[in-house]
């Protein structure tokens, strides 16, 4: 059995744990679960204290792998937490909410207060006196890592000595910042009829692409339009491969890293989704761009009518804010064959030519299509200018270019694309053999 000084403390963790009405989810995670069951190894210690000492090892070992504090994980999983309060807090007046649901809210955030009270280290303490070791076992800690809103929730929760005080507070955080996924990640794909979230989306910036000034500044004006609450159009980026398209929209996610954007990746495969993901971010407080990339279809594909759909809307109102953002290397997205084309022979369809009409007319149905031509020479050497200036690469401009125009000639053509490779490759051979003047040849001897 615990001792008789601590066994009072647990009994009582133990019923505040299992009294909470709307954040139960809290304490269901690896972190949370691990709490609970040294709680219940320590009240009820067997012989030799084996039981309490795994229970101790598991619950350090899930804070050691999410490198956080048991009160930092506290703190993340409130803010993170997915609950009916969470989500009417994100739609309407906190003066609005159920007075029921508000006062659960408050019972809650008392009881995880004093879990949150409940240190690593008074547990470590509790766990030598049961267990009788000489020394008490070693005290996760690690120096807190939040975000800066999280830090900042966190510090005024400090100062309150009754949490149940900040509900009013926490509903306003959820409808500045969502809750759930949405509230830890920014970037998504939609896979198997749920969002799963990316934590490490692609690094490009909107700095190291040029070549598309004019392509880029529409692009920005119109997300600028998404994030003020106006209402954005849908975007089409259609041109050459290697041009930039796909790389244009994930760089938005940086550019933007300080408002309430984010991008979710939806696979052609899922395009029959779109209506019911449309549905899910209806009323959320982020704004998101659906990016859909590389897009073309076949006849009566079901992601064409899907898409259709969400483009030009039905009975339901579209939400403001969702905009989908396609990248194609088609202008025609839905391939078409000469045997489509109707002739005066053809006795199978009396409007023939209307249906030729709408499948070329479907990427009017996007309010703006950006085009991006092929690079020539002078645009190819510019990108390739510009990403040597950022990655600091040190050799002529003659034999820059020179090695440039080889690399496009042998490997894919003019692009901004080729240019990336080109310099990725370009850096990494310079700095493992050593000098410009030994790599004037370097493109071509490695063909």
């Amino acid at each position: 059995m615990a001792s008789t000084s601590s066994h009072p403390k647990i009994q009582y963790l133990q019923r505040q744990a299992a009294s909470l009405l709307l954040y139960q989810s809290v304490l269901q995670g690896e972190v949370g679960m691990a709490f609970i069951d040294l709680l219940q190894a320590i009240r009820y210690t067997d012989a030799d204290a084996r039981g309490c000492l795994q229970a101790y090892g598991s619950y350090f070992h899930a804070l050691a792998a999410r490198n956080q504090n048991w009160e930092d994980y506290i703190i993340t999983q409130i803010l993170f937490c997915d609950n009916p309060f969470t989500k009417l807090a994100q739609q309407q007046k906190f003066q609005d909410l159920s007075p029921a649901l508000v006062a659960a809210v408050g019972h809650d955030l008392q009881v995880l207060q004093s879990l949150y009270e409940c240190s690593s280290a008074a547990l470590s303490e509790w766990v030598q006196n049961v267990a009788h070791l000489p020394i008490s076992p070693v005290v996760w800690y690690e120096e807190p890592k939040k975000l800066a809103r999280e830090t900042k929730f966190a510090a005024y929760l400090q100062e309150l000595d009754n949490w149940g005080d900040a509900v009013e507070e926490l509903a306003a955080y959820y409808r500045q910042y969502g809750s759930g996924l949405f509230a830890q990640y920014r970037a998504f794909r939609w896979r198997s009829g749920q969002f799963i979230g990316i934590p490490y989306p692609d690094p490009v910036k909107l700095s190291t692409l040029v070549g598309y000034e004019s392509q880029r500044d529409a692009l920005l004006k119109n997300t600028e339009f998404l994030l003020s609450g106006e209402v954005a159009l849908h975007v089409l980026l259609y041109g050459s491969r290697g041009s930039g398209k796909s790389s244009l929209v994930k760089s938005l996610l940086h550019e933007y890293k300080e408002r309430p954007l984010c991008l979710l990746e939806v696979a052609k495969s899922d395009l029959k989704d779109l209506p019911e993901i449309v549905e899910h971010l209806r009323g959320v407080p982020q704004k998101f761009i659906i990016f859909v990339d590389d897009l073309s279809f076949e006849e009566d594909d079901d992601a064409f009518k899907a898409l259709k759909v969400v483009l030009e809307g039905n009975l339901t109102a579209r939400p403001q804010n969702v905009v989908v953002y396609a990248t194609s290397n088609r202008r025609h997205l839905i391939r078409e064959f000469f045997v489509d084309r109707p002739a005066p022979k053809d006795n199978d369809e009396i409007h023939a030519w209307d249906t030729m009409q709408e499948k070329l007319s479907f990427s009017d149905r996007f309010g703006l299509t950006l085009t991006f031509e092929p690079a020539n020479q002078k645009t190819y050497l510019n990108i390739v200018s510009h990403l040597a200036a950022e990655a600091e690469i040190n050799i002529t401009q003659e034999d820059l270019e020179y090695q440039a125009l080889q690399w496009a000639t042998r490997h894919n053509g003019r692009s901004g694309r080729t240019a990336r490779q080109f310099i990725d490759f370009l850096k990494a051979d310079l700095k493992l053999f050593h000098g410009a003047s030994n790599n004037t040849s370097t493109t071509e001897d490695s063909n």
